[in-house]
């Protein structure tokens, strides 16, 4: 297989990098990202394992510090 060279923005390059797994080169990104799948069973069960009660209150708790910090910075 040849290879080509592309140019990527900083932002499209950031992306891209944002997400790469542990051992996948660009190539591998890409590919993965581009894959035709038509199994719409895919990510089925995905959450599975996840606490999603607990996430949602972490998530709540994130975004008040977050909300709390940006409105002090106003009106200080």
């Amino acid at each position: 297989m040849g290879t080509k060279t592309i140019s990527l923005g900083e932002e499209a390059y950031e992306r891209l990098k944002s997400r790469k797994r542990e051992g996948e080169s660009f190539t591998d990104v890409v590919l993965r990202l581009t894959e035709e799948n038509e199994d719409v069973l895919q990510g089925f069960g995905a959450w599975k394992d996840t606490d999603l009660r607990n996430a949602v209150e972490e998530g709540r708790e994130e975004y008040d510090r977050d909300y709390e910090k940006r409105y002090s910075e106003l009106f200080e």
